[in-house]
């Protein structure tokens, strides 16, 4: 169940990168971090992790100090670089599963082989 929300997730990325791209008049006005990078598919994936537990320990409480606010716009910069790279992978599936899909239509064995290796190799990443 954690592997489909997960997925449907990467499917919402595209418009999140949108809104990305409208939030960088902001981050005109605001002080730049960089945030962790996500350089792998792995880094990506773990920053993305952490850094929604950490969101969700500080909406936890009843209250955001300022110093939390802080804290909170520069873990904004990690999950972006994590939802980035993410978005990036998962595009890169959509073109490798459906390499496989055309060529099990045409009984390319080879196209199967090579195109499913290299969208396994990101999907397993999305499954741990």
């Amino acid at each position: 169940m954690k592997r489909i929300a997960f997925l449907m997730l990467a499917g919402l990325i595209s418009s999140g990168v949108a809104m990305a791209n409208d939030h960088e008049e902001a981050h005109d006005r605001a002080e730049h971090f960089e945030g962790k990078p996500a350089e792998t598919m792995e880094e990506a994936v773990a920053n993305f992790s952490e850094g929604n537990q950490q969101l969700a320990e500080m909406l936890a409480s009843d209250e955001l100090t300022n110093e939390q606010m802080g804290e909170l716009h520069m873990l904004t910069y990690t999950l972006e670089n994590a939802l980035l790279k993410i978005d990036e992978e998962v595009k890169s599936m959509a073109v490798s599963l459906e390499e496989v899909h055309l060529g099990s239509e045409t009984l390319d064995q080879e196209r199967v082989a090579t195109n499913g290796v290299d969208y396994l190799e990101v999907a397993r990443t999305l499954a741990e």
